[in-house]
């Protein structure tokens, strides 16, 4: 006989089902929901938005984001889930790096992510210009891109901005060399791809 509960009829009950989402469909668990969402992160998340973001209590959030950098860390992941600047992320373990750096520097066949080429677009068009000014003109943080940019060698550091200090990037001659270009005088002129109204749009941000 089962153990489990019975209905008057004497079938056992069935077991209840996951509790179904908006869409009804069941949502993922705790795990499974911290790890989509700081996949796709630019920069730390820290533990209170990311309660109120899943409805779930801060510590169990803060126990669970542990109880995954320990996994990672005890199966020798690829990657570290650490607790830096006040937040959450994923970074690439350190004995992992020389790995990584070789692909960046020999993977140049590799075609640029849509997201490099836009940066990559802001920093000829816009040089010297500052990660800040990129993220600004693209709305979205570049930082990663600018990164991978400067890794394979197609942009470089340029000094700094004498009122705010940040690093000012530019176009290597690797860059000219790869576009075909002699200088950046043969940069083809894009205010025929562009509304009118791009310039204005652009300064106000």
């Amino acid at each position: 006989m089962s153990d489990g509960p019975m209905h008057d009829g004497g079938a056992p009950e069935p077991a209840p089902e996951p509790a179904p989402g908006a869409a009804g469909v069941a949502e993922p668990g705790l795990h499974a929901a911290l790890e989509a969402i700081l996949l796709v992160v630019d920069e730390p998340v820290a533990e209170v938005t990311l309660a109120q973001v899943l409805e779930r209590p801060t510590h169990e959030v803060a126990a669970a984001l542990r109880e995954l950098a320990a996994e990672y860390s005890a199966t020798g992941r690829g990657f570290d889930l650490r607790q830096v600047a006040g937040g959450w992320r994923y970074y690439t373990r350190a004995d992992c790096a020389p790995v990584v750096e070789r692909f960046v520097r020999d993977g140049q066949q590799t075609r640029l992510t849509q997201a490099a080429l836009e940066t990559l677009a802001v920093v000829a068009y816009r040089q010297p210009v500052s990660r800040a000014r990129v993220a600004a003109i693209r709305g979205v943080n570049s930082d990663g891109v600018m990164r991978t940019l400067v890794a394979r060698g197609l942009v470089e550091e340029a000094g700094t901005d004498p009122e705010s200090q940040a690093v000012l990037y530019r176009t290597s001659s690797y860059f000219l060399e790869r576009m075909g270009l002699r200088d950046l005088d043969e940069l083809p002129d894009l205010a025929p791809f562009l509304p009118d109204d791009v310039e204005s749009l652009e300064e106000s941000k």
